[in-house]
């Protein structure tokens, strides 16, 4: 798909108030390490798998799912839908992930669409949909943490060292510094790939929403 725009953000929109709301809420409940695909079955990951999900990511995720997050964020996805021309339909949202990256870690590069629909019949706000639309939102001051910069690359192949979370791809990589302030929010398809580069020093925490739709036709 080609697309005229990649990424659509809004510098310190979610009031300083509301994300240390997210944040004081998201850390009161058990965080969890940090999955990904290659895990088959999150409860019970193989040491292989753990291994491998190394080299690809390493935070920690606490999951929520509060209609009064959804209701803060999901005008400025409209909003970025239809400026950035995608215009896609979707109907539902994700659990929010909330995130917490300590010093050294790190989300190496990725993407959030699946290759199939979810197969899922007793959730039929997942069911035959896919992921469309993907939200980031920091929600740290950018004093409290160096390191951890969001960043695109606008590739649309896979390499054999994919898993590689230094990998330097083929196209120049873009970071968007607009986002590191707080409250700030970037919106992108979900086939678009992006990283976090590893923290430094000090805690990165941020929150992350899937909107999933019906298959593009």
């Amino acid at each position: 798909m080609n697309l005229q725009n990649y990424y659509y953000y809004f510098k310190s929109a979610i009031p300083p108030k509301i994300c240390d709301e997210i944040i004081k809420f998201g850390l009161e409940q058990k965080s969890q390490i940090a999955l990904t695909g290659i895990v088959k079955d999150d409860d019970n990951p193989t040491e292989e798998e753990i291994k491998e999900l190394s080299s690809l990511r390493k935070s920690d995720v606490v999951w929520m799912d509060a209609a009064w997050i959804y209701k803060e964020i999901h005008p400025y996805i409209e909003t970025a839908n239809a400026e950035a021309g995608w215009n896609f339909d979707w109907d539902f949202s994700e659990a929010c992930q909330f995130t917490i990256y300590e010093k050294n870690q790190y989300y190496g590069w990725h993407y959030d669409s699946a290759p199939e629909p979810y197969d899922d019949p007793n959730n039929l706000n997942r069911h035959g949909k896919i992921r469309k639309l993907s939200v980031t939102i920091s929600l740290s001051d950018e004093s409290e943490y160096e390191g951890g910069d969001f960043e695109f690359d606008f590739r649309n192949h896979f390499k054999d060292d994919k898993f590689n979370k230094f990998l330097e791809l083929d196209k120049t990589v873009h970071s968007v510094p607009e986002i590191r302030p707080k409250g700030s929010i970037v919106v992108f398809p979900s086939f678009v790939w992006h990283r976090v580069k590893p923290v430094t020093s000090g805690t990165r925490y941020s929150l992350v929403i899937w909107n999933l739709g019906k298959p593009f036709r």
